[in-house]
């Protein structure tokens, strides 16, 4: 679970504080003022099976991408399917993308990446977006997205767009069932999300640790 987690530091530096990071968060900064609907983090788990399930239907958008059938997408099949929907996104946005969710800095996307790509391009609301999210099929798979949203919100008490190892404690103790052990359990998942190790956690940081927490791993097979 843990095996790429020392690989990024210098992607994740070049990530923070990027364009894209930006727009990432003042995104999130606009949904967190409209408050969020989960009362609990026992709320979140809750939802793994069926963000799970839906997750595995991304593997048709995913595959329609990855022209080679290798597993992965790389930047040209990701600039060359852009162009195929017509979306219109600049050759800097796709590679900005591209380079955000490819967290293991091998050129390639995989499955977990790519859903991690579906949510960047479904929070960042742009007419752009909206489109693509039309040509992607992405209609039928807004409420798992909007969960994920909805569950970040939870986590970021001060709305900054970041979850912080204090804002992590407060979430997970906020829970119904009042597990007793719920600062270790705390620290576990904010260990799990921050991946750069800087005490501060992105919601692309979030959503990585999350496709793992509902079962979706880096090394997939192909014939799920």
């Amino acid at each position: 679970m843990g095996a790429v987690l020392g690989r990024q530091d210098t992607h994740k530096r070049s990530f923070h504080g990027s364009k894209l990071e930006a727009k990432m968060v003042d995104a999130m900064q606009q949904r967190a003022s409209h408050g969020t609907s989960m009362k609990s983090f026992d709320s979140i788990v809750m939802k793994f099976p069926k963000i799970d399930e839906s997750f595995r239907k991304c593997k048709t958008i995913f595959e329609q991408f990855d022209e080679d059938s290798n597993g992965e997408i790389d930047k040209e099949e990701l600039k060359h399917c852009f162009q195929k929907l017509e979306i219109s996104f600049t050759e800097e946005e796709i590679c900005d993308l591209f380079e955000a969710c490819d967290i293991n800095e091998d050129m390639g996307m995989k499955f977990n990446e790519f859903i991690v790509f579906l949510c960047l391009v479904y929070l960042l609301n742009e007419p752009a977006v909206s489109e693509a999210k039309i040509k992607m099929g992405l209609g039928n798979l807004e409420g798992t997205f909007e969960t994920l949203v909805d569950a970040f919100v939870f986590l970021d008490k001060n709305k900054d767009g970041y979850v912080s190892k204090d804002e992590m404690i407060q979430a997970i103790n906020e829970t119904t069932t009042g597990e007793r052990s719920s600062g270790h359990i705390a620290m576990k998942r904010f260990e799990e999300m921050d991946w750069d190790k800087n005490g501060m956690v992105s919601f692309k940081e979030f959503l990585f640790a999350f496709t793992r927490w509902v079962g979706i791993d880096e090394n997939e097979d192909d014939d799920e």
